[in-house]
């Protein structure tokens, strides 16, 4: 067992261990994530070179060149056709991509599980191990993504609703300060909810307990506040490489396939690094819990 797994970990900890077996690990965790995304990656250039998109540099119009490439983004967009194939291969993108995700995450759990153990593992045997838990992955996936849906979209109705008939009922500021406080407010009680569940998916794929969603309920008990910072600090570091990307070769090469190919390839590396996060966040939520349990027992037994 890799000593690195065996303790609980703080904020800090978590980040530093994530960082590191990414660093470590990146060739295998790589390889997977380009052996499930990199054919829908380079459908998707397939599909922008056949609707007239320039591969190495486009440009739109304008008179100097950072009009033109400001005006690339305007009127091509990613998949600028007015075709119908065009139409539906970003639709068939999108449904692929939302099947493969999962199963390519669940194989870097795998991986980072073996790690823990001190297993030997290969790229092609964690794929395997994936695809076994897929369809409670799948069906996991669906039920989360509704109950996502169920708890955003019900508080947006109240505070719209109970915005609206204060602003003309009351007053038209009173409405809009109280709508702007019931949606901080339900933004971070949904923000805590989705934190409490979202590990189902760990559950799913290393414990095969489907859905999932009670024994993450369970699993992050005490540590939600801890576990939401950890999503929000990889949020803005995921975000802040994608958009330094996006801005950097945007520039030179305005919205051509070879800056759809270069973001792609940077989100690959942001997936990475999001799910090995993930995966520590989970095997450290294991650890405190069973060693929460070992001492439950204990207390017990002293009691008898």
């Amino acid at each position: 067992m890799d000593k690195k797994f065996t303790t609980p970990k703080g904020f800090g900890e978590i980040l530093d261990h994530t960082f590191q077996l990414t660093k470590n690990r990146f060739k295998d965790l790589f390889m997977i994530l380009l052996i499930f995304m990199g054919p829908v990656y380079l459908l998707q250039a397939i599909l922008q070179l056949s609707s007239g998109t320039s591969f190495f540099r486009e440009v739109g119009s304008g008179g100097v060149w950072f009009e033109q490439i400001l005006s690339s983004f305007e009127e091509t967009g990613t998949f600028d056709s007015s075709s119908l194939g065009a139409d539906i291969g970003l639709i068939v993108i999108g449904l692929v991509s939302a099947i493969l995700a999962p199963v390519a995450e669940a194989a870097i759990l795998f991986t980072i599980n073996h790690v823990r153990k001190n297993e030997v593992y290969t790229v092609s045997s964690v794929i395997k191990q994936a695809f076994s838990r897929f369809w409670p992955m799948i069906g996991s996936s669906i039920l989360f993504f509704l109950i996502t849906v169920g708890v955003i979209i019900i508080p947006l109705g109240i505070v719209g609703v109970v915005g609206g008939v204060v602003a003309t009922k009351v007053n038209m500021v009173l409405g809009i300060l109280l709508g702007v406080v019931l949606f901080l407010g339900f933004a971070l009680g949904i923000g805590l909810l989705l934190t409490r569940w979202s590990f189902y998916f760990g559950s799913v794929v290393l414990d095969k307990d489907s859905p999932g969603l009670g024994r993450s309920w369970r699993l992050s008990r005490k540590r939600t506040w801890a576990l939401m910072g950890l999503y929000i600090v990889f949020y803005f570091i995921i975000s802040s490489i994608s958009f330094g990307v996006q801005m950097t070769f945007g520039i030179v090469l305005g919205n051509s396939v070879l800056l759809t190919l270069s973001s792609n390839l940077v989100t690959l590396v942001t997936t990475m690094i999001f799910s090995v996060g993930y995966g520590v966040m989970y095997l450290d939520l294991k650890t405190r819990h069973d060693a929460d349990d070992l001492k439950e027992m204990l207390d017990d037994y002293k009691t008898l």
